[in-house]
């Protein structure tokens, strides 16, 4: 089972699509298997952040910001420097993610969730889930 999610960013942000994620694992039925996220654009990417703290996640992206800022000595000849710097980020963080499923619920941390993380904001975005039951063992 694969559900798209649209997703409007306002900017460069990290923003919680946990429960999307969640509700596509009830949704399909699957107790045991994975779940995969993709986000199918070059200038954002996913990861597992801590939510409890919010000035944490803004950390996180400044963090990002800091170690890739836009500027304009990128090589980049049809892109704008914040565009630019969204490639290099994104190949670095990855677009996509694989998670255990187990018991009918995502595996993560008590204070992790998963993000997608907009690089070259604001835009329109997606991202797609899909749930993977394991194979059942033959008799």
């Amino acid at each position: 089972m694969t559900s798209r999610h649209p997703l409007q960013t306002n900017g460069n942000e990290a923003y919680d699509i946990q429960p999307e994620i969640n509700e596509a694992v009830t949704e399909s039925g699957v107790q045991e298997g994975l779940v995969t996220i993709v986000a199918p654009h070059t200038t954002a990417a996913l990861g597992i952040i801590s939510y409890h703290d919010p000035l944490g996640l803004e950390d996180v992206m400044d963090e990002f910001q800091r170690l890739v800022p836009a500027r304009i000595t990128f090589k980049h000849e049809h892109d704008t420097p914040q565009d630019a710097a969204g490639h290099v980020l994104s190949t670095m963080v990855g677009p996509t993610l694989t998670l255990i499923v187990t018991g009918g619920e995502v595996l993560l941390g008590h204070s992790q969730k998963v993000f997608f993380l907009e690089f070259d904001g604001p835009r329109k975005r997606q991202f797609f889930v899909k749930v993977t039951a394991d194979p059942t063992p033959e008799a």
